[in-house]
């Protein structure tokens, strides 16, 4: 697996790379629901591990079948 994200970084939200799973609305209804990508909540700041985002993204992989 290539890491779309850098492992050592955290990730707040406004962070342009946040992007690439979706926009700010997207990742609070996934928070909200307890899916998508694993995160902290410190106070009222959302803060995401890059290990974390490379893991979920890893799992969202679709490998198409060779019908």
């Amino acid at each position: 697996m290539s890491d779309i994200f850098e492992n050592t970084r955290n990730y707040t939200l406004g962070d342009p790379e946040l992007d690439l799973i979706g926009p700010r609305e997207k990742l609070a209804q996934w928070r909200h629901r307890n899916t998508g990508p694993a995160f902290y909540k410190i106070g009222k700041k959302v803060v995401y591990r890059g290990v974390d985002l490379n893991t979920w993204a890893e799992a969202q992989r679709v490998e198409p079948s060779a019908a």
